[in-house]
C-alpha cells in the first residue's frame, strides 16, 4: 500500500513538473511599465508651450502655436532650437519631458531613460521619481512606484506584509 502511494506521488510530481516546463511563461513575473502614467495618451503640460511658426510668411503673432498637451512619444529633435520637450514639466509636476533619441520621454517614470536620457534600469527595477528602484523590497515603492507600506510593515516580494 505504501509503495503504491509512493509510486503515484512520484508519477504525479513528474507529470506536474513536465507540464510546467512546457509553458514558456515564468511562474513569477511582474509587469514593467514603460512610464507608469496609467495608460493616458497625452502629457498635460503645466504651462502652455508657445511654438513660433517660422515658416509662415505672415508678420502677425496669431500664427504661433500654443500647446497645452503633448502626445506620448512625440517626435522631437534634441539639437533643434524648436525642441518641444526640453525639460518641460507636465501632469502637475509628476512628469518631466526630455527629448531622448528623437522622442519625448518622461525621465521620472521611463525605465529606459530614468533620470536622464539613456539611463536604463536593471531587470526588476522601476523608474520611481527618476531613480531606478527595486520595487520588490522597497517600503516606499512596494510593487509599484509610490505605494508605501504602513509603518512597521515590510515590503516583501512586492507586497506589504507578505508573510
Amino acid at each position: 500500500m505504501a509503495t503504491t502511494i509512493l509510486k503515484l506521488t512520484a508519477i504525479l510530481s513528474l507529470t506536474v513538473s513536465l507540464l510546467l516546463s512546457l509553458h514558456p511563461q515564468a511562474t513569477f513575473s511582474f509587469r514593467i511599465e514603460d512610464d507608469g502614467d496609467d495608460g493616458e495618451e497625452y502629457y498635460m503640460l503645466d504651462q502652455p508651450l508657445i511654438i513660433p511658426n517660422l515658416q509662415s510668411k505672415s508678420r502677425f503673432l496669431s500664427h504661433t502655436l500654443k500647446k497645452d498637451k503633448i502626445r506620448k512619444g512625440t517626435h522631437c529633435d534634441p539639437n533643434s532650437y524648436h525642441n518641444i520637450c526640453n525639460g518641460i514639466s507636465a501632469n502637475n509636476g509628476t512628469s518631466l519631458l526630455y527629448c531622448c533619441k528623437t522622442h519625448c520621454r518622461n525621465v521620472l517614470r521611463d525605465w529606459n531613460n530614468c533620470g536622464q536620457c539613456g539611463n536604463r534600469c536593471k531587470f526588476g527595477q522601476h523608474c520611481c521619481g527618476g531613480v531606478c528602484t527595486n520595487v520588490m523590497f522597497n517600503d516606499n515603492h512596494c510593487g509599484k512606484c509610490d505605494k508605501q507600506c504602513k509603518s512597521g510593515v515590510k515590503c516583501e516580494f512586492g507586497s506589504c506584509g507578505y508573510a
